[in-house]
């Protein structure tokens, strides 16, 4: 039977794969056929993602993208390419009259000048083929909406955005695309850094039209769409998954 969310044959890169939405893009991707490299900085939950993946000959490196030696070194040993997934990132919240330098500059760092670098070395090595997909995972903090204390974590998923439009320009000869997904609240170990309580997380519920979070899974299954050939045509977008909370 045709199915063209199929990855059956493509090989995949998913950083940050060791927890939250990135490990549930490649234990979603390895069921739908594709050959896994994973990467993570914690080796010890990166092998608990490695062990849950479904068939077999995928790859995982622990690694620190935001060091130059480490990225080197996963680059020499890398595989040609179909699909990169650019999934690690990191939250931080503070009132903006209280963020210093440290903070903005760690947040940039993890969750924009990381993906953009590897994703930039990648290119330079010719590790992405031609007609591959590539994903960053965004968030509707970075151009939909704000709050309060978020101004690092949005600051950055916005700039990911602004890149994923350039360079979704810049690699169309080569029949690359280039997407973003943007989810709202996902039910993952980064809510509960928020320290909301029960009360407060039921309160939010009310201003999600669907009155649940997301899951995991519903970002991974948009991840997919993107991966697939079903969107050959789609590339420069920014693909909400929020519930329908940019809706009021």
């Amino acid at each position: 039977m045709h199915n063209p969310f199929s990855l059956a044959g493509k090989s995949i890169l998913v950083t940050g794969a060791s927890s939250g939405i990135g490990k549930s893009i490649a234990i979603e991707c390895s069921k739908m056929g594709a050959k896994l490299i994973i990467l993570g900085r914690n080796e010890e939950r990166l092998r608990e993602t490695y062990n849950e993946l479904e068939g077999d000959n995928h790859q995982m490196y622990s690694a620190e993208l935001t060091s130059k030696e480490e990225v080197k070194s996963v680059l020499n040993d890398l595989p040609l390419i179909d699909g990169l997934v650019n999934a690690a990132g990191i939250l931080k919240r503070t009132p903006f009259k209280l963020l210093n330098l440290d903070m903005l500059e760690e947040v940039m760092k993890v969750n924009f000048l990381a993906p953009a670098m590897f994703t930039k070395e990648l290119l330079h090595h010719k590790k992405i083929g031609k007609g591959a997909s590539i994903v960053f995972i965004s968030s509707i903090s970075g151009n939909y909406c704000s709050s309060v204390g978020n101004t690092a974590y949005s600051s950055s998923k916005g700039a990911l955005n602004a890149l994923s439009e350039n360079i979704a320009l810049e690699l169309s000869a080569r029949n690359i695309r280039v997407n973003t997904v943007n989810p709202g609240m996902i039910a993952t170990d980064m809510l509960y850094q928020k320290s909301l309580s029960e009360e407060q997380i039921k309160e939010d519920l009310e201003n999600y039209p669907l009155k649940r979070y997301g899951k995991p899974e519903d970002v991974a299954y948009a991840v997919i769409y993107l991966l697939s050939e079903a969107s050959s045509w789609v590339t420069g977008s920014s693909l909400l998954i929020d519930g329908g909370f940019t809706l009021k």
